[in-house]
């Protein structure tokens, strides 16, 4: 404990771990937590990367603190690493800022920017869906669709229109119909309409739904049909990546489980895999060139791109490439799919499991028949968790408030079948416990 209060609210406890290595968490007494949530889905390579230390300390030592937009040695071999191995080659232009809630709002400042350069100042609407989170600065929080995280704030916030985040298991409609991405799209092209084509700037959105919905895969025909509605009308298409970004579903980005590409991509949390605040926000020339020749300013953050973060996120991905972690990201995800489903798939309580790669999670209900959920003060994802954390394992938790009960994985990319193995048979222990 101490004398300060830590945290600031008692919403999470202050659990305390000394240390952290592979895919564990240990506290001071040596009891070791399988790290079933990555930490917030962030770790990848996993805990306890001595030469991303070392990384870390030869930066500090040699460029300390250098401002963003000026080039160091750790800055340039990020970019070229970034550029040789891991961006689509649309993606021209390269800003990092500090983390996700900073890369998200600096899309949504490019997108007004590059409607601006161009002479077209009436679109200034940015369009965010109903289920989804994208940080807490103010403008994050505003557009995010997380109830929970708006609490204090909602009367000062401004107002963003809001189209329907596809949640098949919710649609109405019968999993599997053909017609559930139809469904989705008409919802945004009736948003957009109703906000006024020619006022609409850019569509901000997860490619699959993160911690706020748990893992939500929209239907195949979603995302091509979006990207086709956001051409016909000029819009931007954004797609924030903090969290599905850097190999974590087991493509390199969640977008490329689809023929799209976006206009602003935006991916943190797995660029320096916990080890460093940094998150990149990457613009295709089309956004980018605009912005330039009009001389307008993209202003950096003090602490972004700094040169000890870009360090580590060089040796992170370097790591990432040597020892093939996507693809042990893909193969880790389908054996962790499988358990997922034989464990819960009749269960009474589980809803559903979803997800692609290393990012799942199951929803769990009071009726499985009726969809109905606990009553938010049964607290029930709170407790799963604690169950789980008695039994040595940390889970992630899920919801938006409205949505809720939601329990997701995010292990390291390194995490092997017997861990997974041990996790699901830890959360069926935990979920029957409580419920």
């Amino acid at each position: 404990m101490t004398d300060v209060r830590w945290p600031f609210t008692a919403i999470v406890s202050a659990f305390e771990i000394e240390r952290a290595e592979g895919v564990y968490l240990i506290t001071p007494d040596g009891r070791r937590i399988l790290d079933a949530a990555g930490g917030a889905i962030v770790a990848n390579v996993g805990h306890g990367r001595a030469s991303v230390a070392r990384a870390v300390a030869q930066a500090t030592s040699d460029e300390s603190y250098v401002i963003p937009p000026w080039l160091t040695p750790s800055r340039k071999r990020l970019l070229e690493r970034l550029k040789r191995d891991w961006l689509d080659p649309t993606f021209e232009f390269v800003h990092l800022a500090s983390g996700g809630s900073e890369g998200v709002e600096t899309a949504m400042k490019l997108a007004l920017q590059y409607h601006a350069a161009r002479g077209d100042v009436a679109r200034r609407t940015i369009i965010g869906r109903n289920v989804s989170y994208h940080g807490t600065t103010l403008a994050t929080t505003a557009i995010g669709g997380h109830v929970s995280r708006k609490k204090g704030l909602d009367h000062a916030l401004e107002r963003y229109p809001s189209t329907l985040t596809p949640y098949p298991l919710r649609s109405g409609l019968p999993l599997g119909h053909p017609g559930i991405g139809a469904h989705y799209v008409q919802a945004l092209r009736e948003t957009i309409a109703r906000e006024g084509a020619n006022t609409v700037a850019a569509v901000l959105a997860e490619p699959i739904t993160g911690s706020s919905g748990g893992a939500i895969v929209p239907p195949d025909d979603y995302w091509p049909a979006v990207r086709a509605l956001c051409d016909e009308y000029g819009i931007l298409l954004l797609m924030d990546e903090v969290m599905t970004g850097f190999g974590r579903t087991g493509k390199r980005f969640g977008y490329q489980h689809w023929p799209i590409t976006p206009d602003v991509l935006v991916s943190g949390k797995g660029l320096a895999g916990g080890y460093a605040p940094l998150c990149g926000i990457f613009a295709t020339a089309k956004v980018g060139q605009p912005i330039v020749d009009a001389g307008m300013n993209v202003m950096f953050h003090t602490f972004g791109a700094h040169p000890a973060a870009c360090a580590a996120a060089d040796e992170v991905l370097r790591i990432m490439s040597e020892e093939a972690l996507i693809a042990r990201a893909a193969e880790m995800g389908d054996h962790l799919s499988r358990r997922l489903t034989e464990t819960f798939s009749n269960h009474p309580h589980v809803a559903e499991v979803r997800g692609r790669g290393l990012l799942q999670a199951i929803e769990i209900v009071a009726d499985r028949g009726t969809l109905e959920p606990f009553a938010a003060d049964a607290r029930i994802t709170d407790r799963v968790l604690g169950a789980g954390l008695e039994r040595g394992v940390f889970f992630y938790p899920g919801g938006t408030g409205e949505v809720r009960d939601i329990v997701c994985m995010g292990p390291p990319f390194t995490v092997t079948e017997a861990e997974i193995d041990h996790m699901v048979d830890v959360l069926h222990e935990s979920l029957d416990a409580v419920t």
